[in-house]
């Protein structure tokens, strides 16, 4: 298996994406017109910057390999490769979640990962 990579929602969207069997997308991936993902090494970054404060967070585990062709590395951030997908998230392809919310201080404390 390939380096997971890393989906955050809101436990809304993502109890919602778990009913209906695919991530269609959350407010900012519909937007964007693809699903935005993070690497390991990306993922605190990615947290702070989007997410600092929030709670009510789900925090995705996904193997890339079972997303095929529509999963695309993109320059963004600083000029980083980022995961996009250009297709639903079909929930076969997540291998683990779990919640995330912030501490009192507005941080997250992460899962050992990478």
């Amino acid at each position: 298996m390939a380096e997971p990579i890393y989906k955050i929602a809101s436990a809304q969207d993502w109890a919602k994406a778990r009913a209906a069997g695919f991530l269609a997308g959350t407010p900012v991936d519909l937007a964007d017109g693809y699903i935005h993902f993070s690497t390991a090494g990306q993922l605190a970054e990615t947290l702070e910057k989007h997410y600092r404060g929030q709670s009510g967070l789900v925090l995705a585990t996904i193997d890339p390999d079972r997303l095929g062709a529509d999963l695309r590395w993109e320059p963004s951030r600083g000029g980083q490769l980022f995961p996009h997908l250009y297709a639903h998230l079909p929930m076969s392809a997540v291998i683990a979640e779990r919640e995330l919310g912030a501490r009192p201080d507005g941080g997250f404390d992460l899962p050992e990962i990478g």
